[in-house]
């Protein structure tokens, strides 16, 4: 399988503070890769980076063997072939539903108000949510707008799906239908890279499991290695905190 993204001794500090530290991570096509560990492992930061949100201190970041972390990259161009979600659902409060999913698909993709309005609609089916092209993201539950945020997300075919702990915001009864979501997407063979902390989805959806701890990769492998028998004590403290 070919590489959709590479991460190559990747560095990145706020100020003094070090949150990204020498990481290598690959991932090939059709993968789903899992980053787990604790709030400020760099899980979050980790993502923001690869989508050009923020600019590293040394490495390089490639997709699809391009170089998208050299500073003469357009970030734009780079953007409009990764989607994104994160955990706040930041759909646009004053379009409806439909014309959140249809934005890009008309304004970066140029397509034509019929060819994007009947995109976004196959989507919004794909999602069940057909019947609220014409409501406004406030009328929607947590669980519907964070589904309308994937529906967007994927409206351009891109060529990698960043999640940033997409079920954190949202009440406990309405994990399962995000989740679920996701589970097909990778079904359908996505390359997808997740941040969470829903460790059974992790370990039965990834194809591949990172424990970030201070900035490091400390730990990965598949979820029944990672899971099951994990190496570092580290990882054992962690996991055992969601398996007591």
């Amino acid at each position: 399988m070919s590489a959709v993204l590479r991460l190559e001794e990747v560095w990145k500090s706020f100020d003094d503070h070090e949150v990204l530290r020498g990481i290598d991570l690959g991932v090939d096509e059709g993968q789903v890769v899992a980053l787990i560990g604790a709030s400020g492992s760099g899980k979050s930061t980790l993502l923001r980076t690869v989508n050009l949100l923020e600019p590293i201190d040394d490495g390089r970041i490639l997709l699809r063997d391009e170089d998208i972390s050299d500073p003469r990259v357009d970030p734009d161009a780079v953007r409009a072939r990764i989607g994104v979600v994160f955990q706040q659902y930041n759909l646009f409060p004053h379009l409806t539903v439909l014309g959140n999913i249809t934005l890009a698909l008309r304004h970066v993709h140029r397509m034509s108000k019929r060819e994007s309005d009947a995109a976004a609609v196959a989507l919004l089916e794909r999602v069940a949510l057909a019947d609220k092209a014409k409501a406004h993201p406030d009328r929607l539950s947590g669980g519907q707008q964070q589904r309308v945020a994937i529906a967007r997300a994927i409206a351009t075919s891109p060529d990698l799906l960043l999640l940033d702990e997409i079920t954190s915001a949202l009440d406990p009864e309405l994990v399962g239908e995000v989740l679920d979501l996701v589970r097909s997407l990778a079904d359908d063979g996505m390359t997808i890279v997740m941040a969470t902390h829903e460790m059974a989805f992790a370990r039965d959806v990834a194809d591949r499991v990172v424990f970030l701890d201070a900035g490091r990769i400390l730990e990965q492998g598949a979820p029944a290695e990672v899971f099951g028998a994990p190496r570092e004590e580290r990882t054992r403290a962690f996991l055992a905190r969601f398996t007591a």
